[in-house]
């Protein structure tokens, strides 16, 4: 794989971001496991087992949740949302399948105000922060069905659909139903910083259009110092975990990518596998997007993937599942073009494999 350590090495020279993991898996092995930089600058290199926030990647496991609530009967993907959840304000045609697919016609406003330090954690009260978000965001903005358009408040509420079918917090649930059968231990993936001292910071690129505006866009608690050319995030948490809550490493992303090639999940049986990377549609015809992933090509290669960013970190997992690979890139910077990165690393990695 020296074509791959070669393209490491280069994005590490390059400066363009403080720090990344980068990690390639197939169903029963590891071909590439590879960091570089630093997880906090001038104070502590970047490591295999540092954390970082995966934001938006966690909605790619909310969604195996709930198709696991559908396999066990305990759901349908039918279902009409307010069925489960009638205190939401979107009436009867939102379905299960409409939020997991981005088709339900839910608003998406910025999100970058919808987090808390990470010190208010223990006392934060997310039920009464969705519900906050749900008053002021009421109104539909497409027919259920009829468009195809990204809401993080859609994947909020899907996390308290699995609260309120599982009758168990979602963190909860997704610790005992996915983290433990895939073996992953609590300092590899959590809803929470394991340890501040293997959590990197996060860090925006200080004469970015976001870093000119983090005063308008950002809570100001959040803001740290400047170190050159990079301005640091204080440890923080999306407010709900559903969309955007998973603390972890690259690695443990990779565990989940390698259930997702093996011929048995452990998370999910056959059907339930099927429909996780069904192609979706609206009224109008196919839609880029499973139940739970989005879908793009490199060259030839068709990939499902999820993509991550927000107050300091960004990242994105991809599956070559005609290849048998999985691939995963997390760093600790906003404005990281991680889909451009990946398409180098993968390139080189698919070359090396024999593509």
């Amino acid at each position: 794989m020296r074509q791959v350590d070669r393209a490491v090495r280069d994005l590490q020279l390059s400066g363009r971001v403080p720090g990344f993991q980068y990690v390639a898996v197939g169903a029963g092995s590891t071909l590439v496991e590879a960091c570089a930089g630093q997880a906090q600058l001038s104070a502590r290199p970047m490591a295999l087992d540092t954390t970082m926030m995966a934001y938006s990647m966690s909605k790619t496991l909310t969604a195996a949740a709930v198709l696991q609530l559908v396999e066990r009967g305990r759901l349908g993907l039918e279902d009409a949302v307010s069925r489960h959840i009638p205190w939401q304000p979107y009436g009867t045609g939102v379905t299960v399948r409409g939020l997991l697919s981005h088709t339900a016609g839910l608003p998406n406003p910025i999100p970058l105000r919808w987090v808390h330090p990470a010190e208010q954690h223990p006392e934060f009260d997310e039920g009464a922060a969705l519900r906050s978000v749900l008053s002021r965001h009421r109104r539909l903005v497409s027919r259920p069905g009829t468009r195809f358009a990204y809401s993080n408040i859609g994947y909020w509420l899907l996390g308290a659909l699995v609260e309120q079918v599982a009758s168990e917090a979602f963190t909860s649930y997704v610790a005992r139903h996915l983290f433990a059968p895939l073996e992953l231990r609590t300092g590899e993936m959590a809803y929470a910083i394991p340890d501040p001292g293997r959590h990197a910071t996060g860090y925006l690129e200080r004469f970015s259009a976001l870093s000119l505006f983090k005063p308008l866009l950002l809570d100001r608690r959040l803001i740290d110092r400047a170190v050159g050319r990079w301005v640091g995030l204080r440890a923080h948490y999306p407010d709900g975990p559903a969309f955007g809550g998973i603390v972890a490493t690259a690695g443990a992303f990779g565990r989940f990518l390698q259930d997702q090639l093996r011929a048995r999940s452990r998370l999910c049986g056959e059907a339930a596998q099927a429909r996780f990377f069904e192609q979706q549609r609206t009224a109008h015809g196919l839609i880029p997007m499973t139940l739970g992933w989005h879908m793009g090509s490199l060259g030839p290669y068709r990939y499902f993937f999820k993509e991550g960013g927000g107050g300091g970190f960004r990242s994105m997992m991809r599956l070559y599942r005609s290849r048998g690979i999985g691939t995963v890139l997390m760093a600790n910077a906003t404005t990281v073009k991680v889909g451009g990165i990946l398409d180098r690393l993968d390139n080189e990695l698919l070359a090396a494999t024999g593509c």
